[in-house]
C-alpha cells in the first residue's frame, strides 16, 4: 500500500492552479471536437497513450517509458494532421480583427434583394448558394471561383445560378455589398450526426459556416426549400417574409460576437426563432 502512495506526490497551491487550467484546456479541446469526425480519434489516442503510459510507469518498465516519451513529438505532428479542419477553424475565429468590419454596416441594404432573388429561385426550384462574409475573410474560398465585384441585385443573383450558365454550379460569396465572387467551391461538413437527407449543397453551406462566420442561403434544387446555415447549423423551411426578417435581424449587426451571440441564446437574450439557429437533432425531428 505504502508503495502506490509513494508513487503519487499531492500538488501544493500552483500544482492545483495548473491541475485546473490544463482541466480547462482540457474541456475547452473536447467541446471544439465534439460532434466531428475526429472526436472518437482523439478519444482513442488519449485513453491508449495514458493507459501505455501510466503502465508503464506504474511497471517501471523504463525502456518502454522512454520509447513513449520519445513518441511524443510524432504523437503532436499526427494530431497537426488529422486534425487540420478544427485546428484551422479555431485559428481563424481567434485571427478576427474586431476592428475590420468588411463593410458590414452597409450589409443592411442587402436583404431585400437577396429575400427577392431567393423568391425567384425558389418558385422556379433552381438550387441556389449564397454567402455573406462577415468578420472571417473567405479570401481562399473566393480563389476558387471567378472574381466578379458586382453590385447586389436580385436580377444578377437569379442570372447566376439559372442552369446552364457558367456560373451556376457552384456558390456565390458577398464581401460587403459587393458580389466578390461565384461558382465558388465550398468545404464540406464531415459531420457525422448531420441527416442523410441533406445534400452537397447544404453540406457545403454547413461545411463554411463551420469554418467561418459567414451566413449562407441555401435553395434546394430539388424541392425549392430555402434553409439558412450559421456557426455551423442549419433551418431548413423558411418561407419569403421569414426569411427577410431573419436576415434583417442578422444583418444589423456591425459585428458578429461569436462568444456574445451564444451568450445571449444561453441567457435568452436572443430569440431562437429570429436567429434561426437549430441544431441538426432538432431539425430532423420536424422532417
Amino acid at each position: 500500500m505504502t508503495h502506490w502512495r509513494d508513487a503519487f506526490e499531492i500538488p501544493d497551491t500552483l500544482g492545483w492552479i495548473e491541475i485546473l487550467i490544463l482541466a480547462g484546456l482540457l474541456y475547452f479541446v473536447f467541446r471544439l471536437f465534439k460532434g466531428t469526425r475526429g472526436a472518437s480519434i482523439l478519444s482513442g489516442l488519449i485513453v491508449l497513450f495514458g493507459i501505455l503510459y501510466a503502465t508503464t510507469s506504474l511497471s517501471h518498465l523504463d525502456v518502454l517509458n522512454w520509447i513513449l516519451s520519445k513518441l511524443m513529438l510524432y504523437i503532436s505532428l499526427a494530431i497537426v494532421v488529422i486534425f487540420q479542419p478544427e485546428i484551422r477553424r479555431v485559428l481563424a475565429r481567434l485571427g478576427r480583427k474586431p476592428w475590420r468590419n468588411n463593410g458590414m454596416t452597409s450589409q443592411r441594404n442587402l436583404v431585400e434583394p437577396i429575400t427577392q432573388a431567393v423568391k425567384i429561385l425558389s418558385k422556379r426550384k433552381i438550387g441556389a448558394l449564397i454567402a455573406i462574409e462577415r468578420e472571417i475573410g473567405t479570401r481562399t474560398i473566393q480563389d476558387t471561383g471567378t472574381k466578379m465585384q458586382s453590385v447586389v441585385s436580385s436580377e444578377l443573383l437569379a442570372t447566376i445560378f439559372f442552369p446552364h450558365t457558367p456560373l451556376h454550379d457552384g456558390g456565390v460569396i458577398i464581401s460587403g455589398d459587393r458580389i466578390c465572387a461565384a461558382g465558388c467551391l465550398f468545404p464540406l461538413s464531415q459531420k457525422e450526426e448531420l441527416s442523410k437527407m441533406l445534400g452537397t449543397r447544404h453540406r457545403a453551406a454547413i461545411g463554411i459556416t463551420e469554418e467561418t462566420d459567414a451566413i449562407v442561403i441555401v435553395v434546394s434544387e430539388e424541392t425549392g426549400t430555402v434553409s439558412i446555415a450559421y456557426n455551423g447549423r442549419l433551418r431548413r423551411g423558411l418561407e419569403d417574409d421569414r426569411l427577410h426578417r431573419v436576415l434583417s435581424s442578422m444583418l444589423r449587426r456591425e459585428r458578429t460576437g461569436l462568444a456574445r451571440f451564444r451568450e445571449k441564446i444561453q441567457t435568452g437574450e436572443a430569440n431562437l426563432s429570429d436567429t434561426v439557429l437549430m441544431s441538426v437533432n432538432e431539425e430532423q425531428n420536424e422532417e
